[in-house]
């Protein structure tokens, strides 16, 4: 029966590790800590006003996309492979998923284990596109947006770089945690987003939104920080050595793309800024997550360097460049910091790390490097066109709020609660 829950089938217990499955159920968790942190990260830099309202929606993420991902996104990744595109419908609502291990994918642990570890990124992953239009999207919108995002853009993508027999993963593309997955395709649709959905009616070219809340933001990426072990370490879906080489050089990057943001805003603002040393730190997070299984953690110095400075200057160009509002620059730290570890991947990438991977342009094997940028390339295009098709689908309902209601702000005028009351 369909409402009968996921079975159990028939198993051998001694071929289920306790330590695999505990080390994957904590890293679950820790993703799962990483979407209300995300809430804290954007609330604190929006204007007071709206504070309630970011860290709404990505409760209301979670919520939503925990749904699909039982009913139908596990079973579009992760289900019998159709021509390369698409997972089948063998998983929809989780029909056989329970406690044997599936072993294309992790043969020590439950396969409801997995499954509830790939929901964590397949829900972080919308969470990071509201930064591109907060203080403006209409939340019944928002709410369509999610569902079909998650079903048309990310699950497509899941499978092609991480399903078996999706078409960049025959390739060879190497994604060890998601940097193509979630951050390429969040960045660039956060992008199309900006586009679509408009500038906010303060805007001003070249001028930051009014952080509402530093704390928040260093707390934010504190968590984000923390979770991202589970992110990129989780990933190796067991206890193992490709864990603890994966939990190391996120830790490493992170600190080398910190310190980089921190040093370029003091040469910029002549003051090292707490808000430009969380978001470096972030985006060294976001560079390491492809690389993670595959590098060496001096390798690993130099994705946060490389990926610090260009996420900074293509902060600058967007802001002094364009008149895209990209409220809290996710194309910039996801979208492009995805590209730099994406692409790094292919230089700095080590048989001898983890014999699942290739090596890298480095390390006599150039033709990674090529198999990147088709990867990179690939997710862009489908990533930015396909939102920004969605989004001109959904035009008529409405994609913004009014005039009035933006200029009182969301947290009052679409929830009736504030962030503060001073």
């Amino acid at each position: 029966m369909l409402l009968a829950g996921a079975s159990s089938g028939a198993y051998s217990t001694k071929a289920i590790s306790t330590g695999d499955t505990a080390w994957v159920l904590i890293s679950a968790a820790l993703v799962m800590l990483m979407t209300p942190a995300v809430g804290f990260f954007y609330g604190g830099m929006v204007t007071s006003k709206n504070v309630v309202s970011v860290i709404k929606q990505s409760l209301l993420i979670l919520g939503i996309v925990s749904i699909q991902w039982i009913i139908l996104g596990y079973s579009l990744v992760f289900g019998n492979d159709i021509g390369g595109i698409i997972g089948g419908l063998n998983f929809f609502g989780l029909s056989g998923v329970g406690y044997a291990p599936n072993p294309n994918y992790a043969g020590t642990i439950p396969q409801l284990a997995f499954m509830i570890f790939q929901a964590m990124f397949a829900i972080i992953s919308p969470a990071l596109i509201i930064g591109a239009f907060v203080e403006r999207i209409r939340f019944r919108t928002l709410v369509l947006f999610v569902i079909l995002w998650t079903t048309l853009v990310y699950d497509p993508i899941a499978h092609w770089v991480w399903g078996t027999g999706g078409w960049l993963h025959n390739l060879g593309a190497l994604d060890f945690a998601g940097g193509t997955v979630v951050h390429i395709s969040a960045g660039f649709s956060g992008l199309a987003a900006a586009v679509v959905v408009g500038r906010r009616r303060t805007y001003q070219k070249g001028q930051p939104i009014p952080s509402n809340n530093v704390p928040f933001v260093l707390l934010g990426a504190a968590l984000l920080w923390f979770g991202w072990f589970g992110f990129n370490a989780g990933s190796a879906l067991g206890a193992s050595p490709v864990a603890v080489n994966a939990f190391v050089v996120t830790n490493t990057a992170a600190a080398a793309a910190a310190l980089t943001w921190m040093v370029l805003s003091w040469a910029e603002h002549k003051k090292p800024s707490a808000m430009a040393t969380a978001t470096g730190a972030v985006c060294g997070l976001v560079a390491i997550t492809p690389a993670s299984g595959f590098v060496s953690p001096v390798a690993s110095i130099a994705i946060g360097i490389i990926a610090g400075l260009v996420t900074y200057l293509m902060l600058l160009f967007r802001s002094k460049k364009t008149s895209i509002d990209d409220t809290l620059d996710v194309w910039a730290a996801h979208g492009m910091g995805g590209v730099v570890g994406a692409l790094l991947t292919g230089i700095f990438a080590e048989k001898i790390i983890n014999s699942a991977g290739h090596n890298g342009l480095l390390f006599g094997n150039p033709a990674q490097f090529w198999t990147q940028i088709l990867a990179v390339a690939v997710t862009i295009v489908y990533s930015f066109g396909l939102t920004f098709i969605l989004l001109k689908l959904l035009s008529p309902l409405g994609l913004r709020v009014s005039s009035k209601e933006e200029a009182q702000g969301l947290d009052m005028a679409v929830h009736g609660e504030e962030g503060y009351r001073l």
